[in-house]
C-alpha cells in the first residue's frame, strides 16, 4: 500500500433516491494498493457508495475524485475514466449470447483500447489467471456460478484497470463456489491492486483487508484495521452487527 498516493478521495458524499437519504455525508480516502472491505447491514448504503465511485449512481451532493480527477464534474469523460475502474457485480452481468472469449474481448476492442489480436491475447492471459483457459468457447449458461464470476473478474481485468470495485461478488454463489472466487481476489490483492469490496465474507475481510469500513444508515460509523474492527469494535452498532454475523 502506498499512503502517499490517494487513488480515491470521497468528500461529503450524499445520495438521495427521492425522499430516501441513502448516503448522508461519507468522506474517506483510499490509497494506491489498499484493499478496503465495506461491511454493514442490508440497506445501509454499501452498494450505493460503491456505485457512486464510478458514477453508476449520480451523486446528489459531494465529490468523488479519482487520481486527482473529479468524476462528479459534468465535464469529466466518465466512460474514459471507467476504463481504469473495473467493476464486478453480484450477478455477473455476462452477455449470454456470447462465448467466454467474446465476452472478454468486447470492451477492449469496442473502446478501441487495442486491436482484436491483442484483445485475444489479453483474454487468454486473464482466463489463465483465473484458471478458466479451457472455457474460452463455453457460453455463460454452460458455466457454474463460480466460473461465471471468475469470467466476470477476468473480463474487468482485460481493460487493465488500476482500481477494482466488487459489489457482493460471492453473495449469489453456492457456498462451495465462494472459495474459488475469493482466491482470485486474494491473488489480485497480493499483486497490489487497489480494491474496494462490499461483502458479507468476514473471513476474507479479516485475511485480506488493509482497512474495514462499517457503514450503517448511510454513514461510516467505524473504520480501522481488521484487528481493530473485528476484535475491538468501538461503536455499539458495529458490535451488534458483528455479534450477529460472526
Amino acid at each position: 500500500m502506498n499512503p502517499n498516493n490517494v487513488k480515491i478521495k470521497v468528500e461529503n458524499l450524499k445520495k438521495d433516491f427521492g425522499r430516501l437519504n441513502v448516503l448522508q455525508g461519507v468522506s474517506t480516502e483510499i490509497y494506491e494498493g489498499e484493499v478496503v472491505v465495506v461491511i454493514g447491514p442490508s440497506g445501509s448504503g454499501k452498494s450505493t457508495f460503491l456505485r457512486c465511485l464510478n458514477r453508476l449512481e449520480e451523486v446528489t451532493e459531494g465529490r468523488v475524485i479519482i487520481d486527482g480527477q473529479d468524476i462528479t464534474d459534468p465535464k469529466t469523460d466518465i466512460n474514459k475514466l471507467r476504463e481504469r475502474v473495473g467493476m464486478v457485480f453480484q450477478h455477473f452481468n455476462l452477455f449470454n449470447n456470447m462465448n467466454v472469449l467474446r465476452n472478454l474481448m468486447l470492451a477492449p476492442v469496442d473502446l478501441k483500447q487495442c486491436g482484436k489480436e491483442e484483445a485475444k491475447e489479453r483474454a487468454l492471459a486473464m482466463l489463465e489467471r483465473v484458471g478458466l483457459q479451457d472455457k474460452i468457447k463455453a457460453f455463460p449458461h454452460q458455466l457454474s456460478g463460480g466460473q461465471k464470476q471468475r469470467v466476470a473478474i477476468a473480463r474487468s481485468l482485460c481493460m487493465k484497470p488500476d482500481i477494482m470495485l466488487f459489489d457482493e461478488p460471492t453473495s449469489a454463489l453456492d457456498p462451495e463456489m465462494v472459495g474459488e472466487v475469493l482466491d482470485v481476489m486474494k491473488e489480485l490483492a497480493r499483486e497490489g491492486m487497489t480494491m474496494v469490496v462490499v461483502t458479507h465474507e468476514m473471513g476474507f475481510a479479516r485475511e485480506v483487508a488493509n482497512r474495514v469500513m462499517f457503514i450503517a444508515d448511510g454513514v461510516i460509523l467505524e473504520e480501522g484495521t481488521p484487528e481493530e474492527v473485528f476484535d475491538n469494535p468501538q461503536n455499539p452498532r458495529t458490535r451488534d452487527f458483528l455479534n450477529k454475523v460472526l
